[in-house]
């Protein structure tokens, strides 16, 4: 028996992890326009529904509650070794991500919840479905399918796939996942959310219109609420550009575009290599790296990086951290520094810091030009 929900990984395995949820009646193809962009500097993760798209339909029972569903989240992430992630959901995906956030706020990072709600318009509506689809099985699904374009995007606009993933969903599975709708109320428990948080509205959304997403704005503590113009309740689908630069914006930040800035300069191998090592224990430590360090420093434009690593070279030389200096000599080749060039600043380093420190310099940075030769040659 299957006990994980099915994903689709996408990205390096060392990346910064990047959890996506999907709404009720589609799978992760929901994310097809936007995940393989953010997986440029994300470890990106989307996983279907119980009895949607890949994933197994007994992973849910009658009554389940978004509760479950996210424990089944969680079973998935501890698999893929993830500690703590980031995680943006659609609707019921989103749902459950304000719950991973009240009640394991030490897993979630950072949240985006796109065209959702803390209550879905009270219980009725929901068990009224749930019911209807028991009774009909993939009839009352084929049925429900064909008003999804209605309810899902404005008008004149589908994605086909969704649509046939909402038709061959699991019939038990879709009404366990209206159960979990049904019992969902999360607006006295909004306040004790810490993560960054993001809501992202769909203006013509009829499902979760922008007033539910701006009731979570304000109840979560510096919330951040973003709305979509010619956007419905699939946003991601509909609107992708949009939704991907309001992503980009909250996940990326500091860290995002440090971690995009150090691969740059020091490459892809040394930065796989430390992300390989990173434990619990320097986690924090690597994200202040990634986002002090290279995502501020690195990134102001007042000096080129060639001038920063002219700047690098002298301190790490000056104070005898050879090891680093090695590796800067490197990324200083990556950022259009000639051997003469490297060899002038390390002159000049002897100059104002000490012949002896200089001396070792010149000792590591020959080595590492030779590696460099070598493997150019």
């Amino acid at each position: 028996m299957t006990t994980l929900l099915n994903h689709l990984a996408e990205g390096s395995a060392s990346a910064p992890p990047l959890l996506l949820g999907p709404s009720l009646g589609t799978s992760y193809a929901l994310w097809d326009a936007v995940a393989p962009e953010l997986s440029v500097a994300h470890r990106v993760v989307r996983w279907d529904l119980p009895g949607h798209g890949g994933s197994a339909a007994d992973l849910v029972a009658p009554g389940a509650t978004v509760g479950d569903l996210a424990n089944l989240v969680l079973a998935l992430a501890d698999s893929l070794g993830l500690e703590r992630f980031a995680y943006a959901g659609v609707s019921l995906g989103g749902a459950v991500g304000l719950h991973l956030a009240v009640h394991h706020p030490e897993r979630v990072a950072s949240l985006a919840v796109l065209c959702s709600s803390a209550h879905f318009g009270g219980a009725k509506p929901w068990q009224e479905r749930a019911a209807r689809v028991r009774a009909k099985g993939a009839e009352g699904l084929a049925e429900l399918a064909g008003s999804a374009d209605a309810r899902w995007f404005t008008p004149g606009f589908t994605v086909p796939r969704l649509v046939r993933d909402h038709r061959d969903a699991d019939p038990a599975a879709y009404a366990a996942c209206c159960d979990a709708l049904a019992a969902f109320d999360l607006r006295d428990r909004l306040g004790g959310i810490r993560v960054p948080t993001l809501l992202v509205a769909g203006r013509e959304d009829p499902a979760t219109p922008p007033a539910q997403l701006r009731e979570i704005a304000d109840a979560v503590p510096g919330a951040t609420l973003t709305e979509l113009p010619g956007a419905s309740h699939l946003a991601p689908a509909e609107r992708p550009e949009a939704v991907l630069t309001a992503l980009r914006a909250h996940f990326d930040g500091g860290a995002g575009r440090g971690m995009a800035v150090r691969r740059e300069v020091l490459g892809d191998a040394h930065v796989d290599r430390a992300q390989s090592r990173q434990s619990p224990f320097t986690a924090r430590f690597q994200d202040f790296i990634s986002r002090y360090a290279w995502g501020e420093i690195w990134t102001d434009e007042t000096l080129s990086r060639r001038e920063r690593s002219m700047v690098t070279l002298t301190a790490l030389a000056a104070h005898g951290h050879y090891e680093e200096l090695a590796m800067h000599v490197r990324a200083a080749r990556r950022n259009g520094l000639t051997a003469d060039e490297i060899g002038a600043v390390l002159l000049q380093t002897a100059v104002y810091c000490g012949v002896p420190a200089a001396n070792s310099a010149f000792a590591t940075a020959q080595r590492v030009l030779a590696e460099e030769d070598t493997g150019a040659g």
